[in-house]
């Protein structure tokens, strides 16, 4: 790869995590318009992107960091107090920069930001001029001069700006309105560099501490989990020799090495661990720019975001969330004199929450809205044609609440850019089902909704139980498994000619793996596995359940490609192939 090329690529990397990080920052400023960190970091990221795009000759990136920069300056030097109008130019401007990063990387020409917002930004920062009186200094003035009277890292980057002719707002000492304090007299002992002497713009620690990181390109993190997966696989394939030798010498150095295994697949695996605050620190933005659009006030709480996921699961966990999100807030949030009404602040409240829960990660979308009212849903089902009246009324509360997942469906009366077109949340269960994963709804009508997704923490190695059906060997994700329990023919019961297990919870519907498989009827002994599924609870019957293990996902052979309930493969300890079974596939079907 050309030099040019890898210069773009890690300025591609700096400025993506930066403006990921702005659209949280600008909703934090905006809600804590005197935060100095806030402050500086705002205008220290759309500084930092500015002067990686003028090295490569971005001229329309240029142009609108610089217009941001110039006005977050003037709030910097107490010159202006940051208000709506700023705030909305600001995020605009970084819809336009993300845009313009997205055709960079795409090697396209730069679309760039309409001029009139470019020219209303610069002319709300060209209102700070000497003729205005200065407003109360900030907290961020205060910030800008130290105690000591030593230069700070922001005071110096701008010193280089007017050095180098790059003409930032920010004063590379307080403002003429503000008496910078005086150094206090110098203390007996080594003499000290004169107040405003340039200081090395990062202690010691922290270059060391950069000089420890290094960034790897995912494709080679990816052929290293291969290769550990493949190394489970043999790993696997020595414990069950170990068991039919009997050897006390291989016993002994297969244990070793199984632990061996089972540390290196752990730090292999937290290479591609990442916290999932990535994920979230688009939705800030996100939740103010929807909100805004529809007179909404929405407030949007995020907990948990230093949890970590598999990089490739965070990836992929955007657009499912975004889709929750944007539903929280335009189905969920009433208008604020509705929630007056109700006795309800006239502001709402979404929080996307995430924990983890031993090899799983749950992730929590949840507001204090209108909630669903399971009625409403049976009724736009059939008004919709997607079921009978009939079928619509047999509903349990828990079941209706599911009819939101059906593709087509929407309670929208009219479309809007936001929702409405009855496409969405049959998409969001959909992706969730191929990340092994599974989503759950609670909602109590004039409260509030509850999305509860369990994902599995990485793709790459999947905790599976083992079950068995004339000697074929199954996996079934363990994330979907309940409870395992014997299969008692007189514990059964018939309902409308079907075999059901009749539990405190409601009776539970009974697949024989044998017959779903077409290999012949069903036994009388066996094992029932309770799996929770997108259809509902089944129990499924196997013939054997060899335990847990973990396994490595393979690919299906050509043969079984496209069959229902066949989700992928995987090898056993002896070598044999075993079916990764897809359970809510096996539910539909039946």
């Amino acid at each position: 790869m050309p030099v040019a090329d890898d210069i773009t690529a890690d300025f591609l990397v700096e400025a993506r995590e930066l403006a990921d990080r702005l659209g949280e920052e600008l909703v934090g400023l905006e809600h804590s318009p005197t935060d100095p960190e806030l402050l500086n970091a705002v205008f220290r990221a759309f500084h930092t992107i500015k002067g990686g795009a003028g090295f490569l000759d971005l001229g329309p990136l240029v142009e609108t960091c610089h217009a941001v920069e110039e006005a977050f300056g003037a709030v910097r030097a107490g010159q202006r107090p940051a208000d709506a109008e700023l705030f909305d130019g600001a995020q605009a401007s970084l819809d336009h920069v993300q845009a313009m990063l997205d055709a960079l990387a795409a090697g396209e020409p730069l679309p760039p930001a309409p001029g009139e917002l470019v020219a209303s930004i610069l002319a709300w920062a060209a209102g700070s001029g000497p003729a205005q009186a200065a407003p109360a200094p900030t907290d961020a003035v205060a910030a800008f001069a130290t105690a000591e009277g030593d230069i700070t890292d922001d005071e110096f980057e701008a010193l280089l700006d007017q050095l180098q002719g790059g003409g930032t707002a920010a004063p590379a000492q307080a403002p003429p309105s503000v008496a910078a304090p005086q150094p206090p007299a110098p203390a007996a002992g080594p003499a000290r560099a004169p107040a405003a002497r340039p200081a090395a713009p990062a202690p010691a620690r922290e270059a060391e501490a950069a000089e420890q990181t290094l960034r790897i390109e995912a494709r080679r993190l990816d052929a290293i989990v291969n290769l550990v997966g493949e190394l489970v696989l043999a790993r696997n394939r020595l414990k069950t020799l170990r068991e039919a030798r009997r050897d006390e010498s291989l016993g002994r150095a297969v244990t070793a090495l199984d632990a061996i295994t089972s540390r290196l697949q752990g730090a292999v695996m937290k290479t591609r661990m990442q916290p999932i605050g990535r994920a979230f620190s688009r939705f800030p933005k996100l939740a103010r720019d929807v909100a805004r659009s529809l007179d909404k006030q929405v407030e949007l709480k995020v907990v948990g975001a230093e949890s970590e996921l598999d990089r490739t699961l965070v990836d992929a966990l955007g657009d499912p969330l975004v889709h929750l999100v944007r539903n929280a807030i335009d189905h969920g949030i009433e208008s604020p004199q509705a929630r007056v009404a109700a006795g309800k602040p006239a502001q709402g409240e979404v929080v996307l929450a995430a924990r983890q829960e031993g090899d799983h990660i749950a992730i929590e979308i949840s507001d204090d809205g209108a909630g669903i009212n399971p009625d409403g849903l049976r009724a736009k089902a059939v008004e919709k044609g997607l079921m009978s009246a009939e079928a619509a009324a047999r509903l349990s509360t828990d079941d209706a609440l599911q009819i939101i997942f059906m593709a087509g469906f929407s309670t929208k009366a009219q479309v809007t850019d936001i929702s409405g077109r009855g496409v969405g949340m049959d998409v969001v269960q959909q992706r969730i089902r191929e990340l092994n994963g599974r989503v759950t709804i609670q909602s109590t009508p004039g409260k509030g909704s509850r999305f509860l997704i369990r994902l599995p923490l990485t793709l790459a190695i999947l905790p599976a139980l083992m079950t068995a059906s004339d000697e074929r060997v199954f996996a079934l994700p363990l994330a979907g498994v309940q409870e395992v329990i014997p299969y008692r023919p007189d514990a059964m019961r018939y309902i409308d000619g079907r075999e059901v297990l009749d539990q405190r919870s409601g009776p539970t519907p009974m697949v024989f793996l044998r017959e779903w498989l077409g290999d012949g009827a069903r036994r009388d002994t066996g094992h029932v596995v309770l799996l929770n599924t997108a259809e509902g609870r089944i129990g499924l019957v196997v013939d054997e359940v060899r335990g847990r293990e973990e396994v490595v996902i393979k690919p299906l052979p050509r043969s079984l490609r496209g069959l229902a309930g066949h989700a992928g493969a995987t090898l056993t300890g002896d070598g044999r192939l075993a079916v990764i079974l897809d359970a809510d596939a096996i539910a539909r079907r039946d």
